[in-house]
This record gives structure tokens, C-alpha cells and sequence, in this order.
């Protein structure tokens, strides 16, 4: 069984600990520039096809290479992050070889049928098992960027030139440190009542060294947040050591984001609030008293 990963980004340390979980060579096709192809090779697959230095091209303009690539490589599973520049790449990759894509997968296991897949269905109240016994496209979160070991020889591959290109970039505005990277996230719901009352949680966030979130209220629905900073389902998904939920009620939808959190911390003036089934630590009380008293504590 040969996995191939294809990617833009070099932070793909969890899809090749899955491709090498599943046995057989593990080959990465790369979009992107030489010090992503270098990056992703330190990780030790048994080889990386580099498409060449995409210049002024977006990097979906490569997804046709990626895909021949794929099938040259004689690949039964392809591996992508859920990043927009690789779900491009992984779509090409499913159409050449006329296999399924699933989305929003879990866990991916070795099985003797083929391969045994996980994912979250129903706006992940539930999951689904799923068994490929063919060709198989899987985006899944990429993970950090993989820990250096003994570097893969690099192909060169380059792709054919385009019509496509890129005539202006500007970055997002900068908001807070990545939350997927933060060891502990402040994360505020609809027990906050204003935006001037954010001060609360940025005190108590300084005092923890803390990362803020929001629940989607707060960032769709009143605009406290930007959008990005808000956890869930549809929104981000964090693993800190410390959730800390502040007013948070609950919702399956949000707890999705929150799940691999290794300690959840709740307070909630709602004894029967659905967090506190998912909380270690559970606070009934007004998070603008519990909030300030928290905060002088830790200082």
C-alpha cells in the first residue's frame, strides 16, 4: 500500500505518522516553494515529488502535477490537511484516480479489508466508521510541521507553466497567537454581556498567559471576535493543556472544537448548563464576580 501526501505547507507532522502507521512507502507531492519541499523531506518519507517553485501561481494552479503525481506514484491512499490550497489539491487527486474524498476525518487505522477511517458527521454530534477497501482520498488536520530526521531525496517534477497568477497578497490582519498552538484558551460565550466587559477576560487571559476565544455568538452573531477566533465545529479547533470556559453553555457544536483539551475549567451561573458534563473542574457562579476574584488570585 503506498499513501501519498500532497500539500503547499510543511506542517504535515500528523499525516505522516499516519501514512507510516499504515505501512508501505509514504511519498509527498509538494506545491510550493523549495524550503517547504526541504521541510517536508526532513520528515523522512521515502521520497518527495517537488513541482518546482510556484512564482507568481497560486498554488491550485499545480493541482493537475499533484494529481499525476499521485497516480504515478501508484498511491491507494492520498493524505491532505484541511488547509483551502490542499483540499484543491486533494479534490484533483480523487478525480484522477476516481476515488471518494472524505472530509472532516478523525482517525485513520490499517485494516485488513483496506483501511479503516473515522469521521465527524452530523456537525460532529456523532461520528461515522468507514471502511475503503480502494483508492481513497482523506483530508484530516496536518499537524505541526514534522520533528527533523534522517531527509528524503527530492524529486524534481516541475508543472507545466500557467495562465493563472497571482496579482496581490495581503496578509490577515494579525489577531492573536494561533489558538490550535496555545497551551491554554480563555474562550467567552454569551454569559458576557458587552464588548467594554472583554476587559475582564483579557485580565484574567494575561494573568494565565492565555490565548481568547469566543463561542460563534460572539463572533458571527455580536462581533466581539474576529471570526477566527471562535471554537467549534464550523470554527476553530483547539488541544490546550487548560480550557477555561467563561459564561460558555455548551452546545455539542462547540465542544466539538474544545475535546481535545487535556483539563476543562467551566463557570457558568447556570447549575444545569450542559459544559459542566464536560468539564473537570465545574464553577456555578456570575463570571463577573468568579472572573475578577480569578484574576487577583493569579497575580
Amino acid at each position: 500500500m503506498t499513501t501519498c501526501l500532497v500539500t503547499t505547507d510543511p506542517a504535515v507532522g500528523r499525516l505522516l505518522e499516519i501514512a507510516r502507521a499504515l505501512g508501505g512507502p509514504v511519498v509527498a507531492v509538494v506545491a510550493g516553494p523549495r524550503a517547504v519541499a526541504d521541510a517536508v523531506a526532513a520528515g523522512g518519507p521515502d521520497r518527495v515529488v517537488w513541482l518546482g517553485e510556484p512564482g507568481d501561481a497560486p498554488a491550485a494552479a499545480f493541482a493537475g502535477a499533484a494529481a499525476e503525481a499521485v497516480a504515478a506514484a501508484g498511491a491507494t491512499v492520498v493524505l491532505a490537511a484541511a488547509r483551502p490550497a490542499d483540499r484543491v489539491l486533494a479534490g484533483a487527486a480523487a478525480a484522477r484516480l476516481d476515488a471518494p474524498a472524505l472530509a472532516g476525518v478523525v482517525a485513520v487505522a490499517p485494516d485488513p479489508a483496506g483501511v479503516r477511517l473515522t469521521r465527524a458527521v452530523l456537525g460532529g454530534v456523532a461520528e461515522e466508521e468507514l471502511l475503503a477497501s480502494g483508492p481513497v482520498v482523506v483530508v484530516t488536520d496536518g499537524g505541526d510541521a514534522p520533528v527533523p530526521g534522517a531527509p528524503a531525496p527530492v524529486e524534481e517534477a516541475p508543472a507545466a507553466p500557467t495562465a493563472v497568477r497571482v496579482v496581490e497578497s495581503r496578509p490577515a490582519a494579525a489577531t492573536d497567537p494561533d489558538l490550535r498552538a496555545a497551551r491554554r484558551v480563555v474562550t467567552v460565550g454569551r454569559g458576557l454581556k458587552a464588548r467594554e466587559d472583554l476587559a475582564l477576560v483579557d485580565a484574567l487571559a494575561d494573568a494565565l498567559g492565555a490565548a481568547t476565544a469566543c463561542t460563534r455568538p460572539l463572533a458571527e452573531g455580536v462581533g466581539f471576535f474576529p471570526k477566527d477566533r471562535y471554537v467549534g465545529v464550523s470554527g476553530r479547533t483547539v488541544s490546550p493543556d487548560l480550557y477555561l470556559a467563561l459564561g460558555v453553555s455548551g452546545q455539542v457544536q462547540h465542544m466539538v472544537g474544545a475535546r481535545g483539551s487535556r483539563t476543562v475549567v467551566a463557570v457558568n451561573s447556570d447549575p444545569e448548563a450542559p459544559i459542566f458534563r464536560e468539564a473537570d473542574y465545574a464553577v456555578v457562579g456570575d463570571l463577573y464576580q468568579v472572573v475578577p476574584a480569578l484574576t487577583e488570585a493569579l497575580r
